[in-house]
């Protein structure tokens, strides 16, 4: 026994409008129950209250030609069928409530009638499944002639339409492709991760995080975000960059947010900053981990109320934008430590990729390289490549224990920027490779394995290795930790307070910035220094 199948549809203030000839001249709603092969069991018919008299003339004439069709009129009230807020939101409403049992029953929603608007808003509620059905188009038929016309019901769903599915899975492939700036990654696990983000990337408008260390490709993957995004329409602004690590004090809060003429020494004319820009587009914070406490508070509001104050203002900004965050550090271990608030960790963590290092995707560096060679092409108008003996040499070094790759991806390029540009007549040979082996040897070697991690990492901003040499290794942890504080706090008095908090207690009196800067002193480093600045 087949199915009861209702129809669905808007009620013709013109189309269906017959007068005494009606019988002559084809009226959508009447007849679609005309159809020799299609038994409508019920026609729900949406109608508004101004049209009672053509209503009823309606329902008369359907159960004239199928009297085996139910008409329930409903009435719609639209204040302006042009409208599509309103529209939209009466049919929606009536969807949500109506009582559909699509397991029961087969329902066609008729987008013949009504305006244009009502139905593209038809039609969206049906392609979203607020109305569990298909659609059904209705048009006169003049070959032979026919009162009744004919239809065509037309099925939404694309996975019986080989040619589009087949398109649109070229085109997410080619969305793929993109992110990857179109290399064809052989690592399994950074092809789910490159299709988990690409997916994201098309459907959320939430934060993503990007992490892994530096040279990874987290600025490289953000724009092609920005890309994609941009190429599916949906972003229409500029996608800005900033390295929070160049961003200190009154100046990370004006590049950020912007200030008013006059709001510090030196602010001369009004400055939008940068959520201003990246209004409509994309902020790309790379390094996200080293923005101050202030600057984070900012940060977190515009996210969640999309406005924020600009340095002396007095009236707020408003910025609406997609964040993609980039780190190193692990900012959990930073919430934990104080350094990173804890909210807007919160805030930023719903989407998280972290990239592997260059040494976990060894088998990407052969497609790589062929990049890097066409970049170098693009940049310079010089095509270069190697020779099959020379090629050979420097992938085996490359994917062998010996390639470190501590600067990831950017000790790749340049590598091959190097070897490119020392290529006699446009051809890499074995003697170039073997001399740019021994410069990445070099490069990686580190003379004091004591001076690795981030205490070597703190110390190496201020000394050089010699400097460091002569430094004890008990007085290089504690000093690595008295820089990383001086390089986050604003003042000698605010490391102080923080590097003393214990003993600061049991003194009478204390001035902490000048017992933090004799310390300093001690190993011939100024404030500024231990700034970084």
């Amino acid at each position: 026994m087949s199915r009861p199948t209702v129809v669905i549809g808007l009620l013709g203030t013109t189309l269906d409008v017959g007068g005494a000839k009606r019988w002559d001249r084809w009226r959508p709603s009447v007849g679609i129950c005309q159809q020799e092969d299609l038994l409508v069991s019920r026609f729900e018919l949406l109608y508004p209250p101004q049209a009672e008299q053509l209503r009823d003339q309606i329902v008369a004439d359907i159960a004239k030609v199928s009297p085996e069709t139910q008409v329930r009129p409903r009435a719609l009230t639209l204040r302006d069928p042009w409208d599509f807020e309103g529209v939209y939101a009466a049919l929606h409403d009536f969807a949500r409530g109506y009582p559909f049992a699509p397991d029961r029953e087969d329902y066609l929603v008729h987008i013949t009638t009504g305006t244009h608007v009502a139905q593209i808003c038809l039609f969206l509620l049906t392609e979203s499944r607020h109305i569990p059905g298909r659609l059904i188009q209705s048009g006169p038929k003049f070959r032979p002639a026919d009162p009744a016309g004919e239809v065509r019901i037309i099925d939404l769903d694309l996975s019986k339409y080989n040619a589009l599915a087949a398109r649109f899975k070229r085109e997410q492939t080619e969305g793929v492709a993109g992110l990857k700036s179109g290399i064809a990654t052989r690592n399994a696990a950074f092809n789910r991760l490159i299709e988990e983000l690409e997916h994201v990337a098309a459907h959320s408008t939430e934060p993503i995080l990007i992490t892994g260390p530096t040279g990874a490709g987290k600025s490289r993957l953000a724009r092609r975000v920005y890309d994609l995004k941009k190429h599916k329409r949906q972003i229409e602004g500029q996608l800005v960059e900033v390295n929070c690590a160049t961003l200190r004090g009154d100046g990370a809060m004006s590049t950020l947010f912007g200030h008013r003429k006059g709001a510090f020494t030196g602010a001369v004319a009004d400055r939008p900053g940068l959520l201003r820009a990246a209004d409509g587009g994309v902020l790309f914070l790379d390094e996200i981990g080293e923005l101050g406490l202030d600057e984070q508070a900012m940060l977190l509001r515009a996210l969640e109320e999309k406005r924020f104050l600009p340095l002396g203002a007095d009236a707020e900004s408003g910025s609406d934008f997609l964040l993609i965050a980039g780190t190193n550090r692990d900012l959990a271990l930073a919430v934990s430590r104080g350094e990173f608030r804890e909210d807007l960790l919160a805030r930023i963590n719903l989407w998280t990729f972290a990239l592997p290092p260059l040494r976990e995707r060894r088998e990407d560096i052969e497609p790589n390289l062929e990049y890097e060679l066409s970049q170098f092409a693009a940049r310079t108008n010089r095509l270069v490549r190697f020779t099959t003996e020379a090629r050979e040499r420097y992938i085996a070094f490359a994917v062998s224990p010996r390639g470190e790759w501590l600067g990831n991806f950017r000790d790749l390029s340049a590598s091959v920027t190097r070897m490119a540009t020392m290529a006699p007549e446009g051809r890499i040979s074995a003697g170039v490779v073997d001399r740019e082996i021994e410069r990445l040897c070099a490069a990686w070697e580190r003379p004091d394995e004591a001076d690795d991690g981030p205490a070597g990492d703190e110390l190496a901003r201020v000394f050089t290795a010699a400097e460091m040499a002569a430094i004890d290794r008990f007085d290089r942890a504690q000093l690595s930790e008295v820089l990383r504080v001086c390089r986050r706090s604003r003042s000698l008095s605010e490391a102080g307070r923080e590097l003393f908090a214990a003993s600061r207690a049991k003194r009478s009196s204390v001035n902490d910035s000048d017992r933090l800067r004799k310390y300093l002193a001690r190993f011939g480093v100024s404030w500024q220094a231990a700034r970084g600045e």
